[in-house]
């Protein structure tokens, strides 16, 4: 990560005896400083170069006394770019003039000859309100993010041994810089990860912003993620900060990186090896000191080789790859996962003390989950509201086993339509003797599949003669 930098600032005076005196001063004051002595020099710097404020004389060659070039210069430079503050300079000061210097864009006034203390005090505070307004912007952007993703985030459930070595790989990546690749089918929670991943880095304290990239339009492709300057296009009202800058010095996660449009890859590719980017409509070039996180539900190394996804694009974020085991592989964590998500219902519908029921549980494990985490949160969600009691058994979960899709090859889902005749026991009894075949007859192993304690299973085995 970069380091902070020193604050950049223009000093634009056709008198080069005030240029050396401000720039030895403020140089003092620990701030870069750019000197220009014209206003078509003033111009070509603000559009190349970024600043953190501009000090501008009102008078240059034309005339000594009426500002006319110096409030232009306000207009131009608040057009480029009406984040950066402009604090006017003249000798020939008076309040109609500042008071159009303040109309045209300027924050504030000198008069020459001036006093240090009071121009180090201007200079101070209109960084830092810049800053603020800046920061307070970004804010209110990924707020907007963060309520259009309402809520995604659930917290990591690892009992199974799968999702153990995953994790653990996860935090060893955590704390380098790398990129990484997080690959797994739709649901498998490949957006929580790269939440963990950024929380356990040193990039923490920064933002973690999340693109889907299969959502960005291919023509609004580089507004969205660089940025745009007000009038660069039609419908371009204000300045946008891209998601680039709102991740500076945190992290980017980019979902469903496999959807991003082949014409566009090249340009992700320049900001990837450079580390730098220009907004929409401007010439200054911006640092993107930003960890990227991408993931794919897709086969991107067919991608590669049907010519969807460009090879060199894939070298720079497959750095490390994550892969997550889809729900099915993660017996160990369904039940946890389900009970986490019913105490998140529970709450969120006032329906306090519901419980899976020992059947309902074994069901769960059982089924195929084809939606993975995010079929199982949705169906725990239906369930808590169709519950009359506190127990929740499988009629709420409407997993009957025509929806279960762990039926064997040799065993047609129809051949179930009797169990609506059957008692509940006689499932149950079934269950416990496939989860004994299955395990080989090993009862620690069935007890923990079925959620179950030693003497609650071996209650069952006594009670159905097994």
């Amino acid at each position: 990560m970069s380091q902070t930098k020193q604050p950049r600032i223009l000093i634009a005076d056709d008198d080069h005896n005030i240029l050396a005196a401000l720039k030895l001063l403020l140089s003092c004051a620990d701030y870069d400083i750019t000197l220009a002595s014209q206003p078509e020099q003033v111009i070509r710097l603000f559009e190349q170069e970024s600043f953190a404020c501009v000090l501008l004389d009102l008078n240059f060659n034309l005339d000594t006394t009426s500002g006319e070039e110096g409030l232009v210069l306000i207009e131009q430079l608040n057009t480029i770019d009406e984040a950066v503050p402009v604090i006017v300079m003249t000798g020939w000061a008076t309040v109609e003039l500042a008071v159009n210097a303040m109309q045209k864009g300027a924050v504030d006034f000198i008069q020459k000859p001036w006093e240090n203390e009071r121009v180090l005090a201007i200079v101070e505070t209109q960084i830092r309100l810049a800053k603020q307004c800046h920061q307070a912007k970004k804010l209110d952007q990924e707020n907007q993010l963060l309520k259009a993703e309402n809520g995604r985030f659930e917290p990591l459930i690892a009992e199974s041994e799968g999702m153990k070595q995953v994790l653990t790989m996860a935090n060893q990546v955590a704390i380098s810089d790398i990129n990484v690749l997080i690959i797994g089918e739709n649901g498998t929670g490949k957006s929580l990860l790269a939440e963990h991943i950024h929380e356990m880095s040193a990039r923490s304290e920064h933002s973690l912003i999340n693109v889907n990239m299969g959502a960005i339009t291919e023509t609004l492709f580089e507004s969205e993620m660089f940025g745009h300057v007000k009038g660069a296009f039609t419908d371009a009202r204000a300045n946008r900060i891209g998601r680039f800058e709102l991740a500076e010095q945190g992290s980017l996660f980019l979902d469903e990186i496999g959807n991003i449009p082949l014409s566009q890859q090249s340009k992700l590719l320049r900001v990837l090896e450079s580390q730098q980017f220009e907004k929409v409509g401007s010439s200054k070039t911006q640092q993107a000191d930003v960890r990227i996180i991408a993931a794919t539900n897709a086969n991107i190394e067919q991608f590669v080789k049907d010519g969807l996804f460009r090879q060199d694009l894939l070298y720079r974020l497959n750095t490390v790859v994550l892969e997550l085991p889809p729900l099915r592989q993660r017996i160990d964590d369904i039940v946890p996962m389900a009970e986490h998500f019913l105490d998140k219902f529970a709450s969120k519908y006032q329906r306090h003390g519901l419980f899976f029921s020992a059947l309902a549980k074994t069901e769960l494990m059982s089924y195929q989950w084809p939606g993975n985490i995010r079929e199982l949160n949705h169906m725990v969600e239906r369930a808590v509201v169709l519950s009359v009691d506190e127990e929740i058994c499988l009629t709420q979960l409407a997993l009957t086993p025509k929806n279960n899709h762990m039926v064997s090859n040799e065993q047609n889902a129809d051949d179930y339509s009797d169990d609506l005749e059957r008692k509940l026991d006689d499932i149950e009894s079934d269950i416990i003797k496939q989860r004994l075949q299955h395990h080989g007859g090993n009862m620690l192993d069935v007890a923990k599949s079925l959620g179950l304690s030693r003497s609650a299973f071996y209650r069952r085995i006594d009670k159905y003669n097994l």
